[in-house]
C-alpha cells in the first residue's frame, strides 16, 4: 500500500513536471526565439506517448489564445467601426485637400523655378569664386617659382652662370618644395641637373677658350711686363742718382725748412699736371680678361667640383708650360727669337702669379715654385744649347740684356732668379770668346793694312791726333821740328784703340749683373788679359811667321811691341777709371801685356835671325868658286860684296832696335856667314884646291873681317865681332 502510494506520488510529480515543461516550450514558441531544438528535445525525452500528449497540450493552448483573441476583438470592434466611419467621412475632404495641395505645389513649383535658377547661378558663381580663390592662392604659391625659373632662364641667356647656380639653389631649397605636387615642378626638378651640366660645359668651354687665348697672347703679356719692369728699373736708377745728387748738394735752412729750387717746383707742377691728364697705363694684368677663370672656379666650387677644376686647370697649364718652354729651332739666329721666347715665358708666369694672388687655392705657392723650378731648368738648358751657336758678340750681348730684363721682371713677381745670373757668367765666358774671335779678325785686318813704317806727322795737329789715340811720350822727339816721324807704325794706335774698345765691349756685358765693382774690375782685367795673351799674341805670332814679312817689317814689329808694352800701364789706368778700383788693391789682377809683347818680340827677334841667315844662304848659293884657278882675281868675289852691302844696309835699319837685339843679329849673321864659308871649304865633294883659289877665298875672308872690324852695329867691345871669323881664318 505504501509502495502504491509512493508510485502515485511519483506519477503526480511527473505530471506536474511535464506540464511545466510544456509551458516553457509554448512560451518559447510564442516568443519566436529560435532555435527550438533544445526545448523540443525536452518534450521527447523517452516518455511514452509524449508526442500525443504534447499535441493535446498544444491544442489546448491554441484554444485558450483563440478565446482571448475573440474577447479582445469583441472589446475593440465598436471603436474600429467608428474609426472606419470617420475615415469615410474625411475621404472627400482628403480628396479636396489633395487637389488643393497639388495645385498649391504646382503653383509653388512654377513660382520657385526662377528662384531655383537664381540659386543655381549663385551656387555656380560661389563655386567659381571658390575655385578662383583656390587658383589665386595656388598661383601666388607658384608665381615665385615661375619668376625664379624665368630669372634662371634669363641668367642663362646673358651668361650669368654663377648667379644662375645661386638661383637654382634657391629654387631647390625654398620654392620647389612648396609646389612639388605639380607636374611642371617635376619637370623643373628634372631640368635643373641638366642646366647644371650645361653650365659646367659652357664654363669649361669658356675656360678652354681662355687658356687658348692666353697661350696665343702670352708673348704680348710678357713683352708688356718686361717693358714695364725695364721702365721701373730705369726710373729707380734715375731716382737713386737724383737722390745722390740732392744728398751731396749744399743745403741751407730758412725758418726750419729746406727751400726747393725754383726749377724743381716748376718740374713738380708740370709733372702733376701731366699726371692729371695722362691716361691710365695698362699693366700686363690688364691685357687679360680673367673673368672666365673666376666664373668657372666659382661655378665648380658651388657644384662641389672645385678639386676637379683645380686639377684640370693645373694639368692644362703644365701642358702649356711645356709648349712655351719649347724653343724654335732657329731661335739663336736673331734676337727676336730670344725676345719672343722670353716674352712667352714671362707672360705665362705673370698670369700664374695673378691667379695665385686673386684666387684661393686654384694655384698655390708650392705649385708655382715647382712649375718655376721645372721651367728654370728647361730655360737654362735651352739657353746653354742655343747660345753656344751664337758667333756674333752683339747677338750674345742682346741675349744677355734680354736675360737680365727677363730675370728682373720675374724677380719682381717673386720668382728666384739666382740661377739665371749664374748662367750669365757662363754666357759671359762665351761672350768673351766671341769677342776674342771678332777682335782676332780686327787685329788681322789692322796688321794686313799696316805699312810697317814709322808714322809721319807733318804738323802739330797731326801729332795731336796721333797722341790722342795712343799715349806716346818722347821728350827727344818733342824737341824735333816738323815734319817728323814717330817710331811706331799705324797699327800701334789702332791696336791700342781696339783694346780699349774690347774693354768697353766686355764692360757692356758686366752691366746690370748685380755685381760689385771689384768683381767687374776682375772680370775686365781677366778678359783683357785673354785678349792680350791669347788673341793678340796669336795674331802677332802668325804675323811674324808669314812669308811676306821681311826684315824691315820684323824690325818695325819689334818696335811696335815695345810701345804697346809701355802702353799697358795706361790700359790698367783706363780700367781703374771705369771701375774705381785702385790697382793697389790686394785682389786686383795685373795685365799680362809685358810677357805677351816680350814673347812676341822674342819671336820676332828669332825670325829676324832666321830670315837674316836665310838671306845669307841665298847669297852663298850665288858663290861660284873655281877651285882649280891658277891665280886670284885680285878682288873679293862679287856675291860676297853684295852680301856685305846687304848686311850694312840691313844693320842700318836696326838702329831703332834695342842695342842687344841688333848686336845679337849682327853676331848671328857673322857666325852664320863664317860657318857657311867653312862648310864650303870642308865640302866632301871638293877634291882639290889650287893656290889661286885659296888666295881668292882669302880675299873674301879679308872682306868679312873688314866688315866685322867696321862695327856695323855699335856696342861691340874690341874685336868681339871679328872673333866670329877666327876659326875660318885658322
Amino acid at each position: 500500500m505504501a509502495r502504491k502510494s509512493k508510485l502515485n506520488l511519483l506519477e503526480l510529480y511527473s505530471e506536474e513536471n511535464k506540464d511545466q515543461i510544456y509551458k516553457n516550450v509554448f512560451a518559447e514558441i510564442e516568443s519566436f526565439e529560435l532555435p527550438l531544438g533544445t526545448s523540443l528535445r525536452s518534450v521527447y525525452d523517452d516518455q511514452p506517448n509524449a508526442h500525443q500528449r504534447f499535441m493535446e497540450k498544444l491544442d489546448a493552448c491554441i484554444r485558450n489564445h483563440d478565446r482571448e483573441i475573440e474577447k479582445m476583438c469583441n472589446f475593440h470592434h465598436q471603436g474600429f467601426v467608428d474609426a472606419i466611419t470617420e475615415l469615410l467621412k474625411v475621404r472627400a475632404d482628403a480628396e479636396k485637400l489633395k487637389v488643393q495641395v497639388t495645385d498649391t505645389n504646382r503653383r509653388l513649383q512654377d513660382a520657385g523655378k526662377e528662384v531655383i535658377a537664381q540659386t543655381e547661378e549663385i551656387i555656380r558663381c560661389r563655386i567659381q569664386q571658390r575655385n578662383i580663390t583656390t587658383v589665386v592662392e595656388k598661383l601666388q604659391l607658384c608665381l615665385p617659382v615661375l619668376e625664379m625659373y624665368s630669372k634662371l632662364k634669363e641668367q642663362m641667356k646673358v651668361k650669368r652662370y654663377y648667379s644662375a647656380l645661386k638661383t637654382m639653389e634657391q629654387l631647390e631649397n625654398m620654392y620647389l618644395p612648396r609646389v612639388s605636387q605639380y607636374r611642371f615642378c617635376q619637370i623643373m626638378i628634372e631640368n635643373l641637373p641638366k642646366l647644371r651640366e650645361e653650365i659646367k660645359e659652357i664654363s669649361m668651354s669658356d675656360l678652354k677658350d681662355f687658356l687658348e687665348s692666353i697661350r696665343k697672347h702670352s708673348d704680348k703679356i710678357g713683352e708688356t711686363a718686361m717693358k714695364q719692369a725695364q721702365q721701373q728699373k730705369t726710373f729707380n736708377t734715375a731716382l737713386q742718382k737724383q737722390n745722390n745728387v740732392n744728398y751731396g748738394r749744399n743745403m741751407y735752412v730758412i725758418n726750419g725748412r729746406v727751400p726747393e729750387p725754383k726749377y724743381e717746383i716748376t718740374s713738380k707742377r708740370t709733372l702733376e699736371e701731366e699726371d692729371e691728364h695722362e691716361e691710365e697705363v695698362l699693366t700686363a694684368h690688364d691685357l687679360v680678361d680673367f673673368s672666365p677663370v673666376y666664373r668657372c672656379l666659382h661655378i665648380y666650387s658651388v657644384l662641389g667640383d672645385g678639386e676637379t677644376f683645380e686639377n684640370y686647370y693645373r694639368k692644362q697649364r703644365r701642358k702649356q708650360a711645356r709648349l712655351v718652354l719649347q724653343p724654335q729651332s732657329s731661335m739663336h739666329e736673331t734676337v727676336e727669337g730670344y725676345r719672343r721666347y722670353f716674352s712667352q715665358i714671362v707672360g705665362f708666369f705673370v698670369v700664374e702669379d695673378h691667379i695665385l694672388h686673386v684666387t684661393q687655392g686654384l694655384v698655390t705657392r708650392a705649385y708655382t715654385d715647382e712649375l718655376w723650378n721645372m721651367a728654370l731648368s728647361k730655360i737654362i738648358a735651352v739657353l746653354r744649347t742655343h747660345s753656344s751657336y751664337c758667333t756674333d758678340p752683339d747677338l750674345v750681348l742682346e741675349l744677355k740684356n734680354l736675360i737680365v730684363v727677363f730675370a728682373d721682371t720675374l724677380q719682381g713677381y717673386g720668382f728666384p732668379v739666382n740661377r739665371l745670373f749664374d748662367l750669365l757668367f757662363e754666357i759671359r765666358d762665351q761672350y768673351n770668346e766671341t769677342l776674342l774671335k771678332k777682335w782676332a779678325g780686327l787685329f788681322r785686318d789692322i796688321f794686313e793694312a799696316d805699312n810697317y813704317s814709322p808714322i809721319p806727322v807733318a804738323n802739330e795737329e797731326e801729332y795731336k791726333i796721333v797722341i790722342s789715340k795712343f799715349p806716346f811720350q818722347d821728350p827727344e822727339l818733342d824737341k824735333q821740328s816738323f815734319p817728323k816721324k814717330l817710331p811706331m807704325s799705324q797699327s800701334v794706335p789702332q791696336i791700342y784703340i781696339q783694346v780699349k774698345e774690347f774693354i768697353y765691349a766686355s764692360l757692356k756685358f758686366s752691366e746690370s749683373l748685380h755685381r760689385s765693382s771689384t768683381e767687374i774690375d776682375d772680370m775686365l782685367r781677366k778678359s783683357t788679359n785673354l785678349l792680350l795673351t791669347r788673341t793678340l799674341s796669336s795674331c802677332l805670332q802668325n804675323l811674324i811667321k808669314k812669308p811676306h814679312i821681311g826684315l824691315t817689317e820684323l824690325v818695325q814689329i819689334i818696335i811696335n811691341t815695345t810701345h804697346l808694352e809701355q802702353a799697358c800701364k795706361y790700359l790698367e789706368d783706363f780700367i781703374t777709371n771705369i771701375t774705381n778700383i785702385s790697382q793697389e788693391t790686394v785682389h786686383t789682377a795685373r795685365l799680362y801685356g809685358l810677357s805677351t809683347f816680350k814673347d812676341a818680340r822674342h819671336a820676332a827677334e828669332g825670325e829676324i835671325y832666321t830670315k837674316l841667315n836665310q838671306k845669307i844662304d841665298e847669297f852663298i848659293q850665288l858663290a861660284d868658286y873655281d877651285w882649280t884657278m891658277s891665280e886670284s882675281a885680285g878682288r873679293a868675289s862679287g856675291y860676297l860684296m853684295d852680301l856685305i852691302n846687304f848686311l850694312r844696309s840691313t844693320f842700318q835699319v836696326f838702329t831703332h832696335l834695342p842695342g842687344k837685339v841688333a848686336q845679337t843679329a849682327c853676331m848671328s849673321a857673322c857666325q852664320h856667314l863664317s860657318t857657311s864659308l867653312m862648310q864650303m871649304l870642308l865640302d866632301s865633294e871638293l877634291k882639290q884646291i889650287s893656290m889661286g883659289a885659296v888666295q881668292q877665298f882669302n880675299l873674301d875672308v879679308i872682306q868679312c873681317e873688314l866688315f866685322a872690324s867696321s862695327e856695323p852695329v855699335p856696342g861691340f867691345h874690341g874685336d868681339t865681332l871679328q872673333l866670329a871669323f877666327i876659326d875660318l881664318r885658322q
